[in-house]
């Protein structure tokens, strides 16, 4: 999350208690532009797996995998 605010991009943790199913629902109808879902497998990749609201599931890559494609999008240098 550092990597992504220091970009100037905001970023929301959503540590609830309920079911994945149900966040990934509450982000999708949000609108999010990207989901970031970290479980245990994640974790220990010590990767994130990456959803976009428009390309949907976009599959595993590291923090700094997605920082660069952020960057690219936005035109941060």
């Amino acid at each position: 999350m550092t990597e992504l605010r220091e970009l100037g991009v905001r970023v929301a943790l959503d540590d609830r208690s309920e079911s994945v199913g149900r966040k990934i629902r509450d982000a999708e109808v949000g609108r999010y532009p990207y989901m970031l879902v970290v479980g245990d497998r994640e974790q220990e990749a010590g990767a994130v797996a990456v959803r976009s609201h428009e390309d949907g599931e976009l599959g595993e890559m590291s923090p700094a995998q997605f920082a660069e494609r952020v960057k690219s999008e936005t035109g941060t240098v």
